[in-house]
Formats: C-alpha cells, sequence, structure tokens
C-alpha cells in the first residue's frame, strides 16, 4: 500500500488517499518517484481540461516525475531496474506512421496523458509503459530534473522544430517568469537569438533579467512598443499567456518573415486575426505540441551538461503541494514548483 494524491473528482483538489501500488504489466516498469514537477500544467489536469472518456476517477496526478525503475515486466530489458528515469508525458502507440517517423508528439492512437489516463508522479510509486521511460544520468539531482520532461522539452521543441530559432532571431516570450518560459529564455538563447521575457511581476522580470535576456514589463499591451531591440522588432514571438490582448499583441509586432508560437489550450478563447497583416509580413503562427521522444533526451543533456539551469521557485514534501498550487494559481511563482518524496 502507499499514500498519495488522487484526484476523485475534475475541478477539485487531490485528495490524501491510502491505495495499493500497481504490479508492472509485461511491458510495463514500477517506478519509484523521487519527485514530481508541479506547475500550471498540472492543475490544468487536475480541472479535467485533458481528460475525455478514457480518463478514468480516482487518478494520480502528476506528469513531470523523476525516480528509479524498481521492477519490470517479462518483456522489458532487467537492465533498466535501478536506473534514473524520467517518463515522456505522452502515451504514444509506437507504432503509428507518426510515431515511426519520430514524431511521437503527433501518435495517430495516441492513448493519453500520464497523470490523466495513467497515474503520475503526486504518489511515491507508479507503472507506467516502458516505452515512455527515458534514461537519466544518474548524477542529476532528481529535483533539478523534473524540468527536463515539459519545461525544456517543449522550449526545445519550439526552438529546434517549430521556429527553428537561430542566431539571426530575435525572440521574445510572453509569460517569461513561469515555469516552461523561464527555461524557454534559456534555450531561445541557447540556440543564438537575442531574447526579451515578457512579465508583471517584479521577482520574475529581476529572474529574466539574471538569465541573460532582456526583462520587459508587460502589463499593458496596447502601450508596449514592438520595437524592443535597436534591431528591430521580435522575428519570434512565444506565447504561454494566451489571452486576447497577448495574442493580438504578437501578432501584430511580430516582423518581417516572423513566427508566432502559440502553446495555451483554454477553451472557448477567441482572438481577432488580421489575414492582411499575415500576408504583408508573410508571417507565420504556429501551434506547438509538446515534443518528440528525442527532444526530450536532448533536454536532458542540456540539462546534465549545464547548459540549461533548472529554475525551481518552490519546493516541498507532500504537506506542501496545496501551498504550491495556490502560489501557480496566483501567478506567485517564478519557474516551476517541485514535490519531492525524499
Amino acid at each position: 500500500m502507499q499514500d498519495g494524491y488522487r484526484i476523485v473528482e475534475w475541478g477539485v483538489d487531490p485528495v490524501w488517499q491510502t491505495f495499493e501500488v500497481g504490479s508492472p504489466g509485461s511491458d510495463e516498469v514500477l517506478i519509484q518517484v523521487e519527485a514530481c514537477g508541479v506547475g500550471l500544467t498540472v492543475l490544468n489536469m487536475i480541472r479535467g481540461d485533458l481528460a475525455d472518456e478514457r480518463a478514468k476517477l480516482p487518478r494520480v496526478p502528476g506528469h513531470e516525475l523523476v525516480g528509479r525503475v524498481v521492477a519490470v515486466g517479462t518483456a522489458v530489458p532487467r537492465e533498466l531496474v535501478g536506473r534514473r528515469i524520467t517518463t515522456y508525458v505522452y502515451l504514444y502507440c509506437g507504432s503509428c506512421a507518426e510515431c515511426v517517423a519520430g514524431l511521437e508528439d503527433r501518435c495517430l492512437r495516441l492513448g493519453g496523458y500520464v497523470g490523466v489516463h495513467r497515474d503520475g508522479g503526486y504518489a511515491p510509486y507508479t507503472v507506467l509503459p516502458a516505452r515512455n521511460v527515458i534514461r537519466l544520468p544518474d548524477a542529476l539531482d532528481p529535483v533539478a530534473a523534473t524540468v527536463i520532461p515539459d519545461a525544456v522539452s517543449t522550449s526545445v521543441h519550439v526552438c529546434r522544430s517549430r521556429a527553428r530559432v537561430g542566431p539571426d532571431d530575435r525572440v521574445a516570450v510572453i509569460g517569461a517568469g513561469g515555469g516552461v518560459g523561464i527555461h524557454m529564455i534559456q534555450v531561445a538563447a541557447m540556440y543564438g537569438a537575442r531574447v526579451a521575457g515578457l512579465d508583471v511581476e517584479a521577482d520574475k522580470l529581476e529572474a529574466i533579467e539574471a538569465l541573460g535576456a532582456l526583462p520587459v514589463m508587460s502589463a499593458d499591451f496596447a502601450g508596449l512598443n514592438a520595437r524592443l531591440w535597436d534591431s528591430g522588432p521580435p522575428t519570434v514571438v512565444v506565447d504561454f499567456l494566451g489571452s486576447p490582448d497577448s495574442l493580438g499583441w504578437a501578432m501584430t509586432s511580430v516582423g518581417a518573415g516572423g513566427r508566432v508560437v502559440v502553446l495555451t489550450t483554454f477553451r472557448d478563447l477567441v482572438a481577432v486575426l488580421d489575414p492582411r497583416l499575415l500576408v504583408m509580413n508573410e508571417a507565420s503562427i504556429l501551434g506547438s505540441r509538446y515534443a518528440t521522444r528525442h527532444e526530450v533526451e536532448l533536454a536532458a543533456d542540456f540539462v546534465a551538461q549545464g547548459r540549461v539551469q533548472p529554475i525551481i521557485g518552490a519546493t516541498s514534501g507532500p504537506a506542501g503541494v496545496g501551498e504550491i498550487h495556490e502560489r501557480l494559481r496566483t501567478r506567485r511563482l517564478v519557474g516551476r514548483g517541485a514535490l519531492s518524496w525524499a
């Protein structure tokens, strides 16, 4: 038996319960969780934003888990036992045309998400498909490593595959002080771009500046000059806020040949699109959906090599998870939160 948090009703904070530790099937692994990332995506999952008819309750949330494999099914190599791992968040099939092409984030038979359709890291143990396990260097601190499976991987996907960021780019990140944004500014800089981080809280702007990006107060998009650099407006705008105002500013501010990258999935949100402006600017609006498995591996390498610094604004044991949730809801957390089972 184990004690952990489970969602018993979508839209309601998870509750502390005692329940059984699962046993791995033939192609599964049992993971002892060391730490789990806590970010706005977890709150979206708890709210039910990613649930469907396949998502059964109760469910243990927490998709950004790091831990060690303690048991494997009969079809899984024994060498995985004892290895530190993180997880690929999407429950991909591994055999459709997109998966075979290495585009697991576009899986045609997607089985759902860790923390929504399979138990995640808000409990000390979980069972997951072996193909969702990604090895990590043993020397990586498990709490620091919780930024890898989502925050850093998402940033790598945007810069490497979607916006194709390079040394000639000027990248503006809206919501740059949050869990993904604070890592996006680092990854964009690593790919050679000049970077500006837009946010509204003083401590977040200080963190953005400390990481070498240009801090920009963005409380009023209507009055925000797009010419953030002497050399011109942004060539790439990455929007983690996803409001009509932020999306409107992004689409009207991006320079010629620029790319606006959208990552939020809020329901019933509509932004005004000016097709004439897009045509005259030859600009692109791009959706970005998580990352490929290879990009999660790249993210792990970047963190292990010290090229991306994990920014975790709050770490606690199980008793402090509710406080981290509240700080996220009120936008008072710089970077990611983390739940430690140590």
